[in-house]
């Protein structure tokens, strides 16, 4: 291990690694930090994976010396308590280069003189908005672990709760169906937008345009009510065509190991579950196969792939870990990023999964409240999802069935607007998990706090839009299919050989079916009819 540097924010160091065995192979250079902590103060771990580089094959003998680098602000910790804001606390880290995240090789130390709190406009560098609270509601009443004085509160924070029943206060922010009104959430003062206007405008003519560009309202401006409506409610497998603007009917597919279409019964070959490629520690074999995913997407004619899945494993015998990448959030994150990278090659827009803390199975379509404070919301569980926008640039979200706290993941303006867009700069849209209802999940609850589109095929009680005569919730569909539109004509369906207008595959079989269907009961009415007739006169 060479010496540490900094320079500009950024430390660098070389690591030679030397191929000891009698086989040829490859090997990993893990690089963890260890920062300075105060007994009471901010919660932090004693080996935090900061960096990671995959060497090329080596020969028994051969040696291969690896650059790392990583920014000196990835070392800061979330204060929730007090700072409201990441920190990077003054003393000495000491960075490691581990076997494991328990055994190190070797190691240095750096020094940060001062503390620095990244709030107000000293925000991390990677944030477009600098990162505050947003999610003390969902803290709950929970005795979190600490580490203070050797994790005296070990007892107190592993034991069986007292109770199973909602404080009253909470009870009261609860929200379901049974008292969601999108009434409640009007504002008097919002304008009612422009509707069915005729400007002329396609949705092609807008590939490549800046999101931001003004030239947006003319487009939607053309949309009517229904239009926006039909787009947002039926968005399972598939975004909805609008003639108003000519835009065209995309498919969408599910993963997360392949690309297979429900509807037609056409799939992929399969791939290694997302753990066994992160176990890998190869972020170009994660390129390679969100770029094979890429590849058959687009040949099949798919434009969205619902994937990656990126929850953490929180357990052993999580239900779903297969799919999921690792307990890690930074390893987690970079595999998914070079996923997404790899399919976006062929215009395939990646839809990662599931935002967020959906991290296990059980009662998931229940109304699962989950708790946690926000520096392991922020460290942990959202850590894979900023990294796959940051540095994957993803194009799509699926949220997720289980709530943050009381409010419903698929509904809460604090994960979906303030976090995703205002803080990490998302720009794309974000569809629901499978829109059954379980008796929360609603299109205008959805639409006013950050979703755009309901991941249903058919018409469900909830997934229509309630309110279409309020300017709130007019403007909340207009914002919703404009996300929409943007991820869709900078997708492989607006390629201008792939530009298709007419109905899929299996709508037109299912058309036929229906039609088949028809002429065969009024043949078997006519029957009926004649039967009877001659029975009558007999």
């Amino acid at each position: 291990m060479g010496a540490i540097t900094e320079s500009d924010g950024t430390i660098s160091f070389d690591v030679t690694v030397t191929n000891t065995g009698d086989a040829a192979g490859k090997d990993t250079v893990e690089v963890y930090y260890n920062p300075p902590y105060t007994n009471g103060g901010i919660e932090k771990a004693t080996a935090n994976l900061v960096a990671f580089e995959k060497t090329d094959v080596l020969e028994p003998g051969a040696s291969e010396t690896v650059t790392i680098s990583f920014s000196v602000e990835d070392m800061a910790s979330y204060d929730y308590q007090n700072a409201a804001a990441y920190v990077l606390e003054a003393g000495d880290y000491v960075i490691s280069i581990n076997s494991d995240s328990h055994n190190v090789i070797a190691s240095g130390t750096y020094n940060v003189p001062e503390t620095i709190t990244y709030n107000g406009e000293n925000g991390r560098s990677t944030d477009v908005q600098t990162a505050t609270n947003v999610f003390d509601y969902a803290a709950g009443e929970v005795t979190y672990l600490s580490r203070a004085d050797g994790l005296a509160n070990y007892d107190q924070a592993t034991a069986v709760p007292a109770t199973y029943t909602m404080p009253e206060d909470q009870k009261a922010t609860f929200i379901n169906n049974s008292n969601y009104n999108p009434e409640d959430y009007n504002n008097a003062d919002d304008e009612m937008p422009t509707t069915g206007a005729d400007n002329g405008l396609t949705l092609a003519e807008f590939r490549g345009l800046d999101y931001d560009d003004e030239k947006w309202a003319d487009l939607l401006d053309q949309m009517t009510v229904s239009d926006m409506d039909a787009l947002i409610a039926i968005g399972g497998y598939q975004t909805n065509s609008v003639d108003s603007i000519g835009k065209v009917q995309t498919i969408d597919c599910d993963g997360p190991a392949s690309i297979n279409n429900n509807f037609t019964g056409t799939g992929s070959v399969g791939f290694p579950s997302a753990v066994m490629i992160a176990n890998t520690w190869n972020t170009d074999i994660a390129t390679a196969f969100g770029a094979s995913i890429g590849k058959m997407a687009d040949e099949m004619g798919v434009s969205g792939w619902y994937a990656p899945a990126m929850n953490i494993h929180r357990t052993a015998f999580a239900g779903r870990n297969f799919e999921y990448y690792s307990e890690d959030g930074l390893l987690s994150g970079k595999m998914a990023a070079n996923a997404i990278l790899g399919a976006k090659e062929y215009g395939v827009y990646a839809y990662m999964k599931h935002f967020a803390l959906n991290d296990q199975e059980s009662n998931r379509l229940s109304m699962l409240c989950t708790w946690s404070n926000e520096q392991a919301i922020r460290e942990i569980y959202l850590k894979p999802f900023e990294l796959a926008v940051k540095e994957g640039g993803t194009g799509a979200v699926m949220s997720s069935f289980n709530y943050i706290g009381t409010q419903w993941a698929g509904g809460t303006s604090a994960l979906l607007k303030t976090v995703l867009r205002d803080e990490w700069g998302f720009q794309g849209f974000v569809l629901t998990d499978y829109f059954g209802v379980y008796g929360y999940m609603n299109s205008d609850q959805a639409i006013r706090n950050g979703t755009d589109c309901m991941l249903v095929a058919y018409d469900t009680e909830t997934n229509h839009v309630k309110d279409q005569t309020s300017a709130t919730g007019v403007q909340a569909m207009r914002q919703a299919c404009k996300n929409i539109l943007y991820t869709v004509v900078n997708s492989r369906a607006y390629d201008p050989e792939n530009l298709e207008t007419g109905l899929m595959t299996w709508q037109i079989a299912a058309i036929a079916i229906d039609v088949v269907a028809g002429v065969i009961l009024i043949a078997l009415e006519a029957v009926a009819v004649k039967n009877y007739s001659k029975r009558r006169k007999a």
